[in-house]
């Protein structure tokens, strides 16, 4: 059976950098849990981020290929860098994939670590852009592919084609 990594926030789990979750909810879901399909993670926290923690993002003009390959930081609205930990998350994100057989993962959207369509640009303005966060790029280069919420069916629909 293919699981499916999922980000706890969406699950209900008060984890973000704010303390809060950014809980998904409906059908889909619900099936999937009864399914057991669900292997919940919050990447950051499982690296070692507190909650609450300074919200973090990209530097400006660095993609997450780049922080991987170590050209490029994760800073937080006080400039302090914590690409090691958002590193080690990805790490993590992959590791417990892998380990739970997930060929699919569903990931909280702006995200430094879980986003799939848009990160935000690094000068903590609010303002997004397209492009990944490091655990989406980790677990997209591996074969796992990633879906932001807003593409919920897309998952469904890739759930029900895989062998």
């Amino acid at each position: 059976m293919k699981r499916i990594l999922v980000s706890s926030c969406l699950l209900g789990a008060p984890v973000r950098y704010d303390g809060r979750a950014k809980t998904l909810a409906g059908p889909l879901l619900d099936l999937w849990r009864r399914e057991g399909r669900i292997v919940p993670l919050c990447p950051e926290m499982a690296a070692g981020l507190p909650v609450p923690r300074a919200p973090a993002e990209i530097a400006p003009g660095v993609t997450a290929p780049q922080v991987l390959a170590g050209q490029g930081r994760v800073l937080t609205d006080s400039g302090e860098d914590v690409t090691a930990p958002f590193v080690r998350a990805a790490e993590l994100a992959l590791q417990t994939a892998r380990a739970q057989g997930c060929a699919f993962a569903l990931l909280t959207d702006g995200s430094p670590s879980c986003g799939s369509l848009f990160v935000y640009t690094g000068e903590h303005d609010g303002t997004r852009r397209p492009g990944r966060g490091l655990a989406a790029e980790m677990l997209e280069r591996h074969g796992i592919r990633v879906f932001a919420p807003s593409r919920i069916t897309e998952l469904a629909a890739a759930l029900r084609a895989a062998p």
